[in-house]
């Protein structure tokens, strides 16, 4: 009997910005001030946006939310390396992916207090509704990958998705059909550490979930999701090798979600205040923070300013949710389908 090895495989790990502002400048991203400048202050849009919701919330002005203090880099880093034609496939906790493309949000607002209006995008962004159910956009974003195909649609479809959405179906029968087809998908998991309660030892044996994209056979990278300069790059490289035909991509960010699961929850009862203690000290908007500084495009004035400039958009954003009308009854099944099953239509006349 002759035994012979006929593959091998070795799974990056990506990191360019550490914990103290320095970088790799090899692997540096072509970057202008600019650009970094409005990486930071969508990080901080998002930071405040996500700190008035929960409050909100508490007041009894929202309904259940879901925070994402911690993930800034992932979201605002990947966000930013979109093409206006590309389409985003998000789950609950992407708001920064909604408001580093430009998501009107007073919009986000209105959806989580209960507005289904407020999952209608503006006509110029490629973005599919919120979706709360696990994993299930997954697939919508590879069937829309086969279809762009079809049409000779340049675009890659792009979804976000958490560490918990790996442990399903809809993950792995997704990326294997994206696999085989080659099709132009970019998978984006957020790898906060926890599925609810239950922490990445409890879902996977696995070393990463980045390899996982290896039994599918396309590539699967890990980064360093609170260094936005690492995320970036590699989607940046991931949405090139789609647009070009060479098929699917696994990114996942290595991050933590430092809040609650949503506010319906206490993650006190089930992760220690020591671990939480350590990613604290890994905060993506400070890491960033102190590469500006050290480059003169960061300074208190200017921090300052920005936060400014986040509360007032996000106070008028909340004034403008509070003055749009009640969603009608109705509104519920205005953009169910293209046409109402007979079922659908005797529920909306009995509403």
């Amino acid at each position: 009997m002759a035994e012979e090895t006929i593959a091998t495989f070795t799974v990056p790990r990506l990191t360019i910005l550490d914990e103290n502002g320095t970088v790799d400048t090899t692997l540096m991203p072509d970057l202008a001030g600019a650009d970094i400048r409005r990486m930071y202050e969508n990080m901080v849009l998002m930071r405040t946006f996500d700190q008035q919701a929960v409050n909100l919330q508490r007041e009894g002005r929202l309904g259940t939310y879901p925070p994402h203090l911690g993930q800034e880099a992932a979201q605002v880093g990947s966000a930013m390396a979109l093409q206006p034609t590309d389409w985003v496939f998000p789950s609950f906790r992407e708001m920064g992916v909604h408001l580093t493309l430009g998501y009107p949000a007073d919009l986000l607002l209105r959806y989580w207090a209960g507005d289904e209006e407020g999952q209608c995008p503006p006509e110029q962004l490629n973005i599919f509704p919120i979706c709360v159910s696990v994993g299930t956009q997954i697939p919508h974003a590879v069937g829309a990958a086969m279809a762009a195909r079809y049409r000779k649609d340049p675009a890659v479809m792009v979804t976000y998705f958490g560490d918990g959405a790996t442990s399903k179906g809809d993950f792995h029968e997704a990326l294997n059909l994206a696999g085989v087809l080659k099709l132009p998908n970019v998978f984006i998991c957020q790898n906060n550490q926890w599925a609810i309660s239950i922490p990445l030892r409890g879902q996977t044996a696995a070393e990463s979930l980045a390899q996982k994209a290896i039994a599918y056979g396309f590539p699967g990278i890990q980064v360093d999701g609170n260094d936005i300069f690492a995320v970036y790059r590699a989607t940046s490289e991931a949405l090139a090798r789609a647009r070009s035909g060479g098929g699917p991509a696994l990114i996942e960010c290595l991050t933590f979600r430092m809040a609650d699961h949503t506010t319906a929850d206490d993650a006190a009862r089930y992760r220690s205040p020591e671990e939480v203690a350590v990613w604290r000290g890994r905060d993506p908007l400070r890491r960033l923070e102190l590469f500006m500084a050290a480059r003169g495009l960061w300074d208190e004035a200017y921090g300052q300013s920005s936060r400014a400039v986040a509360e007032e958009t996000v106070a008028a954003a909340v004034r403008g949710m509070e003055a749009a009308p009640l969603p009608e009854r109705a509104a519920m099944f205005r953009h169910t389908a293209a046409s109402l099953s007979s079922r659908q239509s005797a529920q909306l006349e009995e509403a």
